[in-house]
């Protein structure tokens, strides 16, 4: 009984510790960002759901969820670029990505399982995206930032034919969010294998 308590606590602590390297990693990831060529300007890419994918993965969607909030909450601190509009933003959509994918695979602990997860889980986000941009996000930005007249502008400037905001985010946001998130998918998936070992303490 005792034995068993104090793994538990070693695990425990190892998972602490694991979810706040990674909340610092993907911090770090977030300066490595690139514009989109067919997406408005203030809009980047970057992986930094690559650590919280992770997190989820090997220590459940919770800890999944720690990681985008840290990452968020300090970027707001010392960047502040966005008023907090794009890091809202930034973790509702990567906790509707992280959440479901740890979850399947938390139930179904395979290739198959991960795969399924981190698919399901760029899918709801995709969807979800609309939501959260037209209601939320963009409501918030237009009343601190730009109005929406201008972020309408952007989308415009780079395909005429968008005749409203909800049409641009249909257009442009949902199927970049998916691709993002595909995209960090995979590359989880090509580090993940490697690197669970050391995350278990298994080396």
């Amino acid at each position: 009984m005792e034995n068993t308590i104090k793994k538990k606590r070693k695990i425990n602590t190892r998972a602490i510790a694991a979810t706040a390297m990674l909340s610092a990693l993907a911090y770090a990831l977030q300066f490595i960002e690139f514009p989109v060529p067919f997406m408005p300007a203030f809009i980047q890419f970057d992986i930094s759901e690559l650590p919280a994918l992770i997190a989820s993965f090997a220590y459940g969607p919770l800890s999944g969820i720690v990681v985008c909030l840290v990452k968020n909450v300090i970027n707001v601190l010392l960047k502040f670029q966005t008023m907090g509009v794009g890091e809202l933003s930034n973790f509702i959509l990567g906790v509707l990505f992280v959440v479901p994918a740890g979850i399947i695979y938390k139930r179904k602990k395979t290739k198959v399982g991960a795969v399924l997860g981190a698919a399901v889980g760029a899918v709801v986000s995709a969807i979800v995206c609309f939501f959260s941009n037209y209601y939320i996000v963009y409501p918030i930005y237009a009343k601190l930032l730009m109005p929406k007249e201008v972020i309408l502008s952007m989308y415009q400037a780079i395909l005429p034919s968008v005749k409203n905001l909800a049409e641009a985010i249909l257009i442009f946001n949902v199927p970049f969010t998916f691709a993002k998130f595909a995209i960090v998918a995979i590359f989880t998936f090509l580090i993940y294998k490697h690197i669970s070992p050391i995350l278990k303490g298994k080396m």
